[in-house]
């Protein structure tokens, strides 16, 4: 539980107050906690299982909270609202996290494991179609190495969110206004 907290004082906060857009920080945030999934891929394992009220866990929630309160939103749709984030960025940091480790155990970097896994999964032919469909989409992304392809997928993906955030807001205010 300290060291869940310790891991979580390397998380760069920002100033809810400082006026800046909610969307750049909760952007800020999100890619804080990615980077903290990924340096530490221990820490997934204790989130949720701990309390986590330790001074930097709860510094980074109350920032979480104050940031996602300026989105417009009503407050009981907080909650939905950070679980979409937040869980979003929980798991593909946990995900990008356990591959590094994983190529690293195995004497081998992100992209060296990437292509032995392709080569693998390559050999078993009940896999061919979705490998053939897998490729194209994969070259459509682009990017030449799995860090950028990871990258350009986490960037797209938070955007997908903020866009149905301001998708609520607008849902959420056109119906207050009927109703």
């Amino acid at each position: 539980e300290l060291a869940l907290d310790k891991a979580m004082g390397e998380v760069r906060l920002p100033d809810p107050d400082s006026g800046e857009d909610w969307r750049d920080q909760v952007r800020a945030l999100a890619r804080e906690y990615r980077t903290l999934l990924v340096r530490h891929p221990w820490v997934s394992a204790l989130v949720g299982v701990f309390l986590n009220i330790g001074p930097n866990n709860l510094a980074f929630s109350r920032v979480v909270q104050r940031v996602v309160r300026r989105t417009g939103l009503p407050a009981k749709r907080l909650t939905s609202t950070i679980s979409a984030v937040f869980q979003f960025v929980y798991g593909y940091g946990t995900l990008e996290g356990h591959l590094a480790s994983r190529a690293a155990a195995g004497g081998m970097s992100v992209d060296e494991y990437f292509q032995q896994a392709l080569s693998t999964v390559t050999a078993a032919p009940q896999a061919a179609d979705v490998l053939k469909e897998s490729r194209e989409i994969m070259a459509a992304r682009g990017g030449d190495t799995v860090a950028e392809m990871l990258e350009r997928d986490f960037e797209y993906a938070l955007e997908l969110l903020i866009a149905g955030i301001e998708a609520m807001v607008t849902r959420e205010r056109e119906a207050e206004a009927e109703g």
